[in-house]
Order: structure tokens, then sequence, then C-alpha cells
């Protein structure tokens, strides 16, 4: 049986991405940081729906211990998808070093945490797939995003670097560098700034959840030889 471990999975990217892999037939091992009723009714939902195994976890996912005690509960994995990430929006000069901090630790950290543990088991079976969910903003960054960018921009270097160190045991590493998707990370946003960005869009709307699942799949399905790419889902925005 395949199997995959989605960080940040009781809601939009993240809880897509797990109903798409459920779809086609891999236990899943999900995350979240705060609504583990929300991540354990999804789990419900998807073995009820699909049959599958579904396990859930709940903690800060840049806790280096935690995240140690989760990957001895997990056999193997198939894949592993990095997909918990916060955003903060604001001038240099209001934000906290400790909201900072916050922001890389949950968008980068966790992703050399989780990276790390996935790789042991897949370098031993010669086989796997990392897929790390990036914006755009870490390709060209954003005013007002400067440590959402940094993160972003320091997850592509990362899936650069990470491909081409694990490429000679048979494991890809991609990203997928979002435009705007229609999540709960862009509630702070007022209709007229919404309206204002999709103007900007070729595609002249907002991205779904499900067309990023969508390519989460794709990029799970063979092809070995799709590796140290950051492909970019934003409607032709940027």
């Amino acid at each position: 049986m395949k199997k995959a471990l989605i960080t940040g999975a009781s809601r939009g990217i993240g809880r897509a991405t797990a109903y798409k892999l459920a779809e086609e037939g891999y236990d899943l091992y999900l995350t979240c940081h705060k609504n583990k009723s929300l991540l354990k009714a999804l789990a419900d939902e998807l073995h009820e729906k699909f049959k599958i195994s579904c396990r859930t976890f709940c903690f800060p996912i840049y806790m280096e211990e935690k995240v140690r005690e989760m990957f001895d509960e997990i056999p193997y994995l198939d894949v592993l998808v990095n997909n918990a990430g916060i955003s903060y929006i604001g001038l240099i000069t209001d934000m906290s070093y400790s909201e900072w901090k916050e922001v890389i630790d949950t968008n980068l950290n966790a992703c050399f945490l989780t990276c790390r543990e996935a790789a042991k088991g897949m370098i031993r079976r010669q086989s796997g797939k990392i897929i790390n969910i990036s914006s755009v903003w870490g390709n060209v960054g954003a005013s007002m995003e400067v440590a959402y960018s940094a993160s972003k921009g320091g997850i592509n270097a990362f899936t650069r670097a990470l491909a081409k160190e694990l490429g000679p045991s048979n494991i890809q590493v991609n990203a997928i560098a979002c435009g705007m998707i229609d999540t709960d990370m862009n509630n702070c946003f007022d209709s007229d700034t919404i309206k204002q960005l999709v103007s900007e869009i070729p595609a002249d709307r907002i991205g779904r959840p499900d067309e990023v699942a969508e390519l989460v799949a794709v990029l799970c399905r063979g092809n070995e030889y799709l590796t140290g790419q950051i492909v970019t889902l934003d409607g032709g925005w940027t």
C-alpha cells in the first residue's frame, strides 16, 4: 500500500491534497498545528469514503522531537508533501523577531525536519517523492511579506539542492509555487483587494485548492526524471 504524509492537512491545500491522494489509494498520515477535531473529522471521512488508513498528528510541525516521534510511528513513506505554512502581512519595521521566527520555523525549518526524517527511509528503499508547497513570492518577493517571501525562497533553494542530493537514490524532489489560491490564508484581504489582485491574473480568477492537489498527484505519478523543479501554478500571474 502506498503511504503519504501531508503536513498542514486540516484545511485548504492540505485538505484537498489529502482527498486527492486518498482517492488514489494512499494510506495517509496527516498533521495540523491546532485543528485537532477538524483533522480527525477529515481522517474519519477519508477512511469511510475511500477505505484507506488515516493517522493524525497534532503539534507544531517545527518541533524536532515531535517530528522524530511521529516518524517512529511511520513504517515507510512513498510521498511527503510539505504544505504547512503561515503568513505575516505588515511592514518589516512592525514585525517582531518572534513573529519572524514563527514564519521561518513553520514554513522552512519544518520542511528540513520532515525531509531529513523521510529521506532516511526513502534512501533505504531507493524510492520516494518529496513535494514542497511554495509560493510565487518565493520567486519574486512580495512587499509587506518579507518573512513569507524569504521562507518560500528558501523552500525553492532547498528543493533544488535536495533534489541533487537525493537524485542518486531515485528520490524526486519538486516544489509547487502557488499563486493566489482560494484558502483561509487570504481572509486578511477585503473584497476590493481581491478584485484588484484578480484583475492582474491572466486566468481572471483565483486558483482552487483542488487544482494544487491535482498537480501534487501528477508529481507523485511516475516520471522519475522530473526533479529539482519549481513548478509555478498561478494562472499566468507572475
